[in-house]
């Protein structure tokens, strides 16, 4: 007997129903491109899609399809042949709607939330990633009215960022394009694949656009240009052609963001954010954020987690939260700000009772619901925390006094608080990053030497021995101020340098196979690794009095697989220009979610979208997220009002990293 929700599915498949919808143009001067035109709707599958509707347009672009689907376990989307070399499309996601749009700005929307989909020239691939790209393609375009969605258009995006006149520019390319075929013959050889290979229509060049964003900036915004149906566009040529989704809605108008650290993401691909402090002060918040896999926060709709959230001990969480192969979401608390007796609760080292920082909570992804009352004491002060293939759960205990004795490396076995072990280190080592093995119950550890870098830093290996034990392997003095690890599918550890201005890798025996700058780094501190084994750096900027990091910028070098790299390239080279990949202003002051400006009421004004970063992750659909941990001006908020605004995201960026759920 099928449930009840799937035997309403089945009914409503055996039904069929009908898909009224209108292909448009910006342009009004060439009425036969969107006359006697093929529309097909497609269901995606992990191969090539298959064709459930073929129908063609009247001569006002309007047409009918009837289909035996209204839903799909993957996607629905329509495509559109204007021309030999134009193709639109638009993604209608797991549900057929009432109406559809097909046009420039819904085909942009596709192509750059299904970029890394694209690669074979059709939507293809694992149904799970595909509904998370087309969660996202609906932040860029309405695939019903056709219009740039209400989440570009609207703050914290429309012109506090340019990727709402990004996206009119690339509309009015593809427009150009379909009016004038000539352009669109010049165009297509500009937008060649990884591989070199050339294009067959503007839907999959925008794709590869989407993944090599730095192509050609200057030639392709004077393309653009020379079309003007969606306006404003853009006024001058971008450094790169990245579309990005800024979110800085927490749920709740009166919690904005404070300092969002880091984010991983459980099972249903729901994403839970790291925060510090409460916004406007240095201080500790008890309030974290949990996010649908589109970035909108959860409500509690359908039993799904309610954010912003309170419970389970959480207090001043630092840089650590991960989610384990259980889904259970693990937070590091650290504690920052004032009064003092927030840093050194009087609990016992191993005990799981009491209240205060210097612990860990954790909480089921399924409804958000805590698994501690009051957190897990051991650790102290705690960074990263991730889990290995084991279900082992490793913490850098980052105790920056001789008073935090709990400093060293921590592992709960089998994720299990009451069955921990340690190893402890002098407290000015200061344990930051945490990277276990692939494979191994093994994990890379970097030593910071301070959150300021006040000591010599050093990367070390520890296992886990057959007997329990906890034991140091290999440890190296290396670099200034190191912050994240992470690990590529060799086991290398890759490691960014703060204080140097660069990234290490050393090689799974201990080699450091090299010090890399360049790419736009600029005090990197989260770095992360994609699905091809390429590299991805946040960076904070320089830690300096009269600094202003007013340029965020998002890094990516060459990794461990030669052919995954750009031809010339090799380990450790950039990929991204030399400003990083960026997100600027297009002349709107920032805005927090409340709307007061970025550094409180009657503040002058700040015009960097994209803050100081302190992590950047992968979404299961390539989606890269960024994370503005502290704001622009150092003398500011070294002393009072750090927390930084919000996420951004860069839409179909990075080959998405394998899934660990």
């Amino acid at each position: 007997m099928l449930p009840a929700i799937g035997l309403y599915l089945f009914l409503g498949s055996a039904r069929g129903a009908e898909l009224n919808g209108q292909l448009m143009l910006a342009t009004t001067d060439r009425p036969d491109l969107i006359q006697d035109v093929a529309i097909t709707l497609y269901e995606a599958t992990e191969f090539a899609p298959i064709a459930l509707a073929t129908t063609k347009t009247g001569s006002d672009g309007l047409f009918t399809l009837e289909t035996g689907r209204t839903t799909s376990s993957s996607i629905l989307f329509l495509s559109a042949a204007v021309t030999d070399q134009v193709r639109l499309v638009a993604l209608l996601g797991e549900t057929l709607p009432h109406f559809a749009t097909i046009n420039e700005v819904t085909s942009v929307a596709a192509s750059y939330a299904m970029a890394q989909f694209f690669r074979s020239g059709q939507i293809a691939g694992d149904a799970f990633r595909l509904r998370i790209a087309a969660m996202m393609g609906a932040n860029i375009a309405n695939p019903v009215t056709g219009a740039v969605s209400a989440v570009l258009s609207s703050p914290p995006n429309a012109d506090q960022t340019n990727s709402l006149r990004l996206t009119r520019s690339l509309a009015n390319l593809l427009n150009l394009c379909a009016v004038s075929p000539s352009y669109a013959k010049a165009l297509l050889p500009l937008l060649a694949d990884e591989r070199g290979q050339v294009p067959a229509d503007t839907t999959t060049g925008l794709a590869n656009l989407a993944r090599n964003p730095a192509v050609d900036p200057d030639l392709i915004y004077l393309l653009s240009s020379l079309r003007q149906g969606y306006a404003p566009a853009l006024s001058q040529a971008p450094d790169q052609w990245t579309v990005t989704v800024k979110l800085n809605d927490t749920g709740r108008a009166d919690i904005p963001f404070g300092g969002a650290a880091n984010v991983d993401w459980d099972s249903y691909g729901y994403a839970w954010v790291a925060n510090n402090v409460t916004q406007g002060t240095p201080n500790s918040t008890k309030y974290n954020v949990v996010l649908r896999p589109d970035g909108k926060p959860a409500d509690g709709t359908g039993g799904e987690p309610v954010s912003p959230f309170d419970s389970g001990g959480l207090l001043g969480v630092g840089w650590g939260v991960s989610v384990d192969q259980k889904d259970r979401v693990w937070y590091g608390n650290f504690g920052w700000g004032s009064p003092k007796d927030l840093y050194y609760p009087s609990q016992t080292p191993g005990s799981s009772s009491g209240a205060g920082t210097g612990s860990v909570s954790t909480f089921d992804a399924a409804d958000g619901s805590p698994l501690s009352e009051v957190g897990y004491f051991g650790p102290y002060r705690v960074q990263a925390i991730e889990p290995d293939d084991w279900g082992n759960i490793w913490m850098a205990s980052l105790g920056d006094t001789d008073v935090d004795g709990g400093s060293g490396v921590w592992v709960f076995r089998d994720g299990n608080p009451d069955d921990s072990v340690s190893a402890v280190v002098d407290w000015e080592d200061a344990p930051f990053g945490v990277a276990p093995i692939p494979g191994q119950a093994a994990a890379w550890v970097t030593f910071s030497g301070g959150l300021a870098g006040e000591h010599q830093s050093s990367i070390a290996k520890y296992a886990l021995t057959d007997t329990g034990e906890l034991k140091q392997s290999f440890i190296a003095p290396v670099g200034d101020t190191l912050k994240v690890v992470a690990t590529d599918f060799a086991g290398n550890a890759w490691f960014a340098s703060q204080g140097t201005d660069s990234v290490f890798a050393y090689s799974p025996d201990g080699e450091q196979l090299g010090e890399f700058s360049g790419g736009g780094i600029d005090g990197p501190w989260g770095v992360t690794v994609d699905g091809e084994g390429n590299v991805w750096v946040a960076n904070f900027g320089d830690l300096a009095i009269g600094n202003v990091f007013d340029r965020g910028r998002l890094s990516k070098l060459c990794g461990a697989n030669p052919a995954a790299c750009p031809p010339g390239l090799a380990l450790g080279d950039p990929i991204s220009p030399e400003t990083g990949y960026t997100l600027p202003s297009e002349g709107a002051p920032v805005l927090l979610s409340n709307g007061d400006p970025l550094y409180g009421p009657g503040a002058p004004p700040s015009f960097a979208p994209m803050m100081r970063q302190t992590s950047v992750q992968i979404d299961a659909a390539g989606n890269v997220w960024t994370i503005n941990n502290w704001k622009p001006r150092f003398d500011v908020d070294i002393l009072s009002n750090p927390g930084g605004d919000g996420i951004v995201i860069f839409v179909g960026l990075a080959t998405p990293p394998p899934r660990s759920h």
